[in-house]
């Protein structure tokens, strides 16, 4: 009858558990994205954080480099390898973390590829998107894997010729948050010694 109550409870816990993560959604701004020069695919110089979550304004910087051309070019279209680096850094405002908030770097495999891709509008001009993967370390040490990117960019009716300033960008983190398991694990624990005085009496 115990051993059955006990499984009762961890099955209950287990849901719980899973949405114990939150996604927080990262925007920036500006910066100059380019190819070349010591970057192995594509690079982000300093780009503008100007929204995590609902907090909006100069809240700090993002920047990346992708990791290397696999296929493809980057007029028509590529995918990158593994690699590279994404880092988010906060300047503490408006409780914002000061400091790095994110660093990591693409991770990109067949089912999931970090990809470039070139669609042509009705009017003539390019888009290119760049979407991909991300693995790394949230500020308190946490380790991050579900983390996506996806940018935009409009050429005009001209290709991407190595350089090109980006209007947004959008970062989507799933963080983990420990206190909430912490919060779990103390309540089955109490639940435990509750249950166990009962049968006891």
């Amino acid at each position: 009858m115990k051993r059955m109550l006990l499984l009762c409870l961890l099955a209950l816990a287990l849901p719980m558990a899973a949405f114990a993560n939150s996604s927080i959604d990262f925007t920036n701004a500006g910066g100059t994205l380019s190819s070349g020069g010591g970057c192995p695919g594509l690079c982000l110089g300093t780009s503008t954080l100007i929204a995590m979550g609902n907090k909006v304004g100069n809240l700090g910087t993002v920047s990346f480099s992708t990791g290397s051309l696999m296929s493809g070019n980057l007029q028509m279209g590529a995918t990158f390898a593994s690699g590279g680096s994404f880092v988010i850094t906060g300047n503490g405002m408006d409780g914002v973390h000061n400091g790095v908030i994110f660093s990591g770097s693409f991770f990109c495999s067949a089912s999931s590829p970090c990809q470039w891709n070139l669609v042509t509008l009705a009017n003539g001009t390019h888009n290119y998107t760049l979407t991909g993967a991300l693995t790394g370390t949230w500020y308190n040490g946490m380790t991050v894997q579900g983390a996506t990117v996806q940018l935009t960019i409009n050429t005009g009716k001209g290709f991407f010729e190595g350089s090109t300033t980006i209007s947004s960008g959008d970062t989507n983190i799933l963080v983990p948050e420990p206190g909430s398991l912490s919060l779990l694990g103390t309540g089955l624990v109490g639940l435990a010694g509750v249950l166990r005085r009962k049968l006891k009496a």
